[in-house]
């Protein structure tokens, strides 16, 4: 008698313990709660995405920053400044010919048509 009770209280436990796990996962599986896991999933992979992004740019930052400092130095742009060297006189380019200056071309000399040999 003990025997047949046991088993009988096993077999109850073990549908009812069936019977509540078959329904969380039928909750797991409803439209409604599928569509609120994915949307947590994508907004989690999206934050790590942008961690990610975030850590790509300040490493391209930190070597772009580096390079443009190795390029400088073989450059000599990093080199300090003689403050009694001077500098050279800026350039003037001449909007308009000066036909005094010695360098002057006349150009109206030479024929540029294309069509005059025809």
């Amino acid at each position: 008698m003990f025997r047949r009770t046991f088993w009988f209280t096993s077999g109850v436990a073990a549908g009812v313990w069936a019977t509540t796990k078959v329904n969380r996962k039928l909750k797991q599986l409803t439209p409604e709660n599928l569509a609120v896991t994915a949307a947590n999933k994508a907004i989690e992979a999206g934050g790590r995405l942008r961690d990610r992004a975030v850590d790509f740019a300040l490493e391209v930052r930190d070597n772009m920053a580096q390079r443009e400092a190795e390029l400088g130095d073989a450059l000599g742009l990093n080199a300090p400044v003689d403050p009694d060297r001077e500098l050279p006189a800026p350039r003037r380019i001449a909007a308009i010919e000066n036909r005094n200056d010695p360098t002057y071309v006349d150009r109206t000399t030479y024929s540029y048509n294309r069509n005059e040999d025809h």
